[in-house]
């Protein structure tokens, strides 16, 4: 169940709800700078590249994602981990019939992943400004330590934040131990992200609360179809000041 803002805010009875928290976390990829995208048109060139050698009646996309989330236990997330899923999942499916050729332009298309440039989605600076000057901000993100530190230092936003976390997964023991390092109670903390799975529902599991901004691509690994947690969600992160109370 989501809920778009709340009662009190829609109507017009404002309080500063940044009074009720000691820490606004963020998430990174598809919160505050593009990332589904870029992952979404390698895949349609790994399509393209890998389906004239599998056998008719193959979903190469579908093989694809069933190999990620068999990876994921050992690779983890990001880049790196995606690149090498699309190579065990091209020699899988194929019945290693793939072209060395189709192999190489695979990993070069994972490389150019890594390199791509970071592109900030609409209002992030200024809402991270404004947040910011009444609260604690931390960012906490998933995928390979080396990119993602790349991706933060390259952003031009780190000094919005006093904690930067590049966890192995968003589960709710890792936002407990978070907390815990943080110094702040869960009823005091806020996590603002795009993804129910990842960034809402395990910080809701701990007592804590979330607010969800969604990005108009999800990873079929993040999707959520059913759930009964009600979650308040905003159309844009630039209303998140407001939903605070913040001028």
């Amino acid at each position: 169940m989501v809920r778009v803002l709340d009662e009190e805010w829609v109507m017009g009875r404002s309080r500063r709800r940044i009074d009720d928290f000691d820490v606004v976390a963020f998430d990174a990829d598809d919160t505050l700078w593009q990332s589904e995208d870029g992952f979404q048109q390698t895949e349609a060139r790994f399509a393209e590249l890998v389906s004239p050698f599998a056998p008719i009646g193959i979903d190469v996309l579908d093989a694809l994602h069933a190999t990620e989330k068999t990876d994921i236990a050992s690779q983890g997330y990001g880049v790196k981990a995606f690149t090498l899923s699309m190579v065990r999942a091209a020699i899988s499916m194929t019945d290693g019939a793939v072209p060395t050729e189709v192999i190489r332009q695979l990993v070069d298309l994972g490389a150019a992943l890594l390199v791509e440039p970071v592109h900030l989605l609409p209002d992030v600076p200024e809402v991270l400004a404004r947040v910011g000057r009444d609260a604690r901000l931390v960012m906490i993100t998933k995928g390979d330590l080396v990119h993602q530190t790349r991706k933060v230092t390259t952003s031009g936003l780190e000094h919005h934040f006093t904690d930067i976390e590049i966890v192995l997964e968003k589960d709710p023991a890792t936002y407990a131990k978070l907390l815990a390092r943080f110094g702040v109670e869960p009823d005091r903390f806020c996590m603002v992200g795009n993804s129910v799975r990842s960034d809402i529902l395990p910080v809701m599991a701990i007592g804590a609360h979330a607010v969800h901004v969604p990005y108009h691509l999800t990873w079929e690994l993040e999707r959520v179809d059913d759930h009964t947690e009600d979650v308040v969600a905003l159309e844009r992160l630039a209303d998140l000041p407001a939903w605070l109370g913040l001028d």
